[in-house]
């Protein structure tokens, strides 16, 4: 039954991180832009690495978290699980976004046109 709860758990996982992570690419770079006041080139670069950053990290986390699962033994437990699992990925995720959108705010703050100094 873990075989099992491993492999929802990860195509569930996965779904969630390729689609968020697109939305987020796609939807996040004229907020970016808006925030860097129109650097194009940084902007790119910024979203860019998010996106790779939230892969990797997403990713990283979900294989990681396998390894802190108790045996599963019904079909209760493996919902259970499963679910558990990944609520809190989700809720770390959320975290972590909006600590990066804090974080971009701050370096639009700084971040100013040549010709606004």
């Amino acid at each position: 039954m873990n075989t099992l709860s491993y492999m929802i758990y990860l195509l569930i996982t996965w779904f969630i991180t390729v689609h968020v992570g697109l939305i987020f690419y796609r939807n996040g770079k004229s907020y970016i832009l808006n925030l860097l006041h129109g650097d194009e080139r940084l902007t790119l670069f910024i979203n860019r690495i998010l996106l790779i950053g939230y892969y990797l990290l997403n990713l990283g986390y979900v294989t990681m978290t396998i390894r802190l699962w108790k045996t599963v033994n019904t079909w209760t437990e493996v919902i259970t699980s499963i679910a558990t699992m990944t609520g809190k990925i989700m809720c770390t995720l959320a975290v972590i976004h909006f600590i990066n959108m804090a974080v971009l705010l701050m370096i639009g703050q700084h971040h100013q046109p040549a010709n606004n100094k």
